[in-house]
């Protein structure tokens, strides 16, 4: 496979574990755009980056740049989107991918226009766990699928000026930390949830800082998703089978899940991958789609998820500046 140039749009803490996990595998980031020009040329020593572009819009206009990695606010990615493929660039694109459904609709015309890959950087659809998992649902091992319970809460302080509460940075616990769970519903439900029922809790910026939700598909495969920015919890979510239900642990990056049998109480404990590696294992995958091999990046299933997000938001009646 051809070692594909990648570049960064942004130099946060994605970009450097994206810098990181190719060094790891003896390569490096090609290039490194970012508002703020001092930002990137530290970034581009620290990681001994070839070219530092003085505007951003520069990265859009190399010839030499085979795909760009977006991890810029959600609300400036659609505006990049736009740029980078129009530009013919493949672009994998921090969740959340875009602010709402028509604006990812937007996005993935244009990327089918230009013949190019587009895809949300979720962890959970390349971890091999996830993988084995949904490869032992589908032959049958734990029986049909009934239920998912899902919790996702982090203490953020309550500083209204941070991005997680910030309304002119698109914050909110759902487009932050539920697009995890929901993407995580998505992987081992048969189909999308067509019935959504949902409540919320507003931080004072008018964010959402605590929501609940209650999905239901075709199959009538159910999900419960609880989230907060204010209330730890742990990152667990269960799938319940007929036969078994299985403990999936730090799921966004899960490496192992606890296996316990429904008719004599047996436990298997399953490993696989490494929670180290979940860079590693997008970057693989992305260049596989780009090369022409087989397409794991599932955007499908992310168009599902920002569905669902885009329905519950309007359900609230909440919106985001650019959406008004």
């Amino acid at each position: 496979m051809k070692e594909y140039k990648w570049a960064t749009l942004g130099c946060g803490v994605i970009a450097n574990e994206l810098a990181q996990a190719l060094a790891a595998n003896g390569r490096k980031l090609y290039a490194v755009a970012n508002r703020t020009h001092a930002k990137a040329v530290a970034f581009a020593e620290r990681y001994g980056i070839e070219k530092v572009y003085a505007q951003i819009d520069d990265v859009f206009n190399d010839d030499e740049v085979d795909i760009i990695y977006i991890s810029t606010p959600h609300n400036t990615h659609i505006s990049y989107l736009r740029k980078a493929l129009r530009a013919g660039k493949h672009v994998l694109c921090e969740k959340s991918i875009t602010l709402n459904a028509e604006e990812l609709t937007e996005a993935v015309q244009l990327a089918q226009q230009h013949h190019v890959i587009l895809a949300e950087a979720m962890t959970i659809y390349h971890m091999p766990i996830y993988r084995q998992l949904r490869a032992r649902m589908d032959a049958g091992d734990f029986g049909e699928l009934r239920l998912l319970q899902m919790n996702f809460g982090s203490y953020k302080p309550y500083d209204m000026a941070n991005r997680f509460f910030n309304r002119s940075l698109a914050g909110g616990a759902l487009l932050d930390i539920g697009v995890y769970a929901l993407s995580f519903v998505r992987w081992f439900m048969s189909s999308a949830p067509d019935q959504i029922v949902s409540q919320v809790k507003y931080a004072p910026t008018g964010v959402d800082e605590q929501a609940s939700l209650l999905l239901k598909n075709k199959e009538e495969e159910m999900a419960t998703v609880i989230l907060s920015l204010h209330a730890k919890q742990p990152k667990r979510g269960t799938i319940s089978f007929d036969k078994a239900y299985i403990e999936l642990f730090d799921y966004p990056r899960g490496e192992e899940a606890v296996i316990t049998y429904t008719e004599d109480g047996r436990k298997e404990v399953l490993h696989a991958g490494a929670t180290a590696q979940a860079l590693a294992y997008e970057v693989a995958d992305m260049e596989a789609a780009v090369s022409g091999q087989e397409n794991r990046m599932h955007l499908d299933y992310t168009v599902d998820v920002m569905r669902m997000m885009t329905e519950v938001r309007k359900d609230w009646g909440m919106t985001y500046p650019e959406e008004e």
